[in-house]
């Protein structure tokens, strides 16, 4: 079943669309079968559980050869007092929601040599428990003159209203790509161009509407444990 869902989002995406594999709360025997179906970046939203999987990775590395290219998103939302579970093995944070968050993985990056790809998540939902910069918070950012030579901001990342209404959903996603323009006023064009936006239930709208990487989690490997 994996093997046949990824071949059909792969012959249905564009090539310009990254699909990042949500295996957040599966096994990793799932994220084995997603790998040896050719799929490479897959992403996971607790500390724990990814340092956990990373260590069966690294043993299969170790003893096989196996799934050395394979890269890590994390997509949650990181304490600060979490980064060196995440960090050191991330290709990229899609979900830096604040501030406070940045600055300490410029902090931890400057005291271990290491620059760290990031999404900015902005709240572009009508639920207020989201986490992410408001569109002041971005404003407030992309007018600061303050430096994070170990960060390297990519693009921005959201989440859309979990509504069956797709003119909401669609005018989210728009607002979303509304905001990479403002944090390019900052960031300039020639790296930051990502927009992560769209799920299993909503990734078609956000194709149609920009997005340049789709996680999509339950459509690929099924209902969460």
């Amino acid at each position: 079943m994996i093997h046949d869902v990824l071949d059909e989002l792969k012959n249905e995406l564009p090539p310009t669309v990254k699909l990042v594999a949500v295996s957040k709360f599966h096994p990793f025997e799932a994220i084995v079968q997603a790998y040896e179906a050719g799929q490479r970046v897959f992403a996971e939203s607790r500390p724990q559980e990814l340092f956990a999987k990373e260590k069966q990775r690294s043993e299969l590395v170790k003893l096989e050869g196996r799934m050395s290219d394979l890269q890590w998103h994390f997509i949650g939302h990181l304490q600060t007092n979490k980064l060196k579970m995440v960090l050191p093995y991330v290709s990229m944070v899609q979900s830096v929601d604040s501030l406070h968050l940045l600055e300490a993985i410029n902090k931890w990056g400057s005291d271990n040599a290491k620059v760290t790809d990031i999404l900015i998540e902005c709240h572009i939902s009508a639920d207020q428990a989201k986490q992410g910069f408001s569109e002041d918070e971005l404003d407030s950012f992309v007018n600061s003159d303050a430096s994070y030579p170990f960060v390297r901001i990519l693009g921005v990342m959201g989440m859309a209203s979990l509504t069956d209404d797709v003119d909401v959903i669609r005018g989210e996603f728009r607002h979303l790509v509304a905001l990479l323009d403002v944090l390019r006023k900052r960031e300039g064009t020639l790296f930051c161009n990502e927009i992560s936006m769209g799920m299993s239930e909503d990734y078609r709208i956000a194709v149609e509407e920009g997005a340049t990487i789709v996680r999509i989690g339950s459509l690929i490997f099924g209902s969460r444990n």
